[in-house]
């Protein structure tokens, strides 16, 4: 037995570094429209219809709002995320795919990154409610005067004061 203790212990110590190391490997997630058999770069403007990038890549993720159903976008991204921390987007692509009006052929197909993405600042202000502010006591004592007896005589459940 004591041969072998040194070996026991040098797999040991090799079965923990890994784990150690496995633990510091982030969790990849792929997020939206993912290419099987075509990809989106794959559609040639001039040729391709609504149907048939219809039948080649499926349902796009959304398509535009103020254009009608003339732009459609594929959209796929991939997150990174380590232990106890918020993921992070770590790779994007957004495959715009335009199509004309008059004969629903392909346009134009543009391909955007990660790096074309526009960091969009959100007003923390707030519009002000006009009204009538209330005190702590108007608060507390405001449905004390309020409640009446019901003075339906048919209601069974009424109450009535003795």
């Amino acid at each position: 037995m004591p041969r072998y203790a040194p070996l026991f212990g040098a797999a040991a110590l090799v079965v923990l570094s890994a784990g150690a190391l496995g633990a510091c490997a982030p969790v990849i997630g792929q997020h939206g429209f993912q290419a099987i058999d075509a990809k989106p770069a794959d559609v040639v403007a001039g040729t391709d219809t609504k149907e048939t990038v219809l039948a080649r890549l499926g349902t796009p993720s959304t398509t535009s709002v103020f254009e009608g159903d003339h732009v459609w976008y594929y959209i796929t991204q991939t997150t990174e995320r380590y232990t106890y921390q918020q993921a992070k987007v770590s790779q994007r692509s957004v495959t715009e795919i335009t199509f004309n009006e008059a004969d629903g052929k392909v346009a134009g197909v543009r391909t955007l990154g990660l790096d074309d993405g526009v960091q969009v600042a959100m007003e923390r202000r707030e519009t002000p409610t006009r009204g009538r502010q209330l005190t702590i006591l108007e608060q507390l004592l405001g449905n004390v005067a309020r409640g009446q007896l019901p003075r339906d005589d048919d209601d069974p459940g009424a109450r009535r004061p003795d």
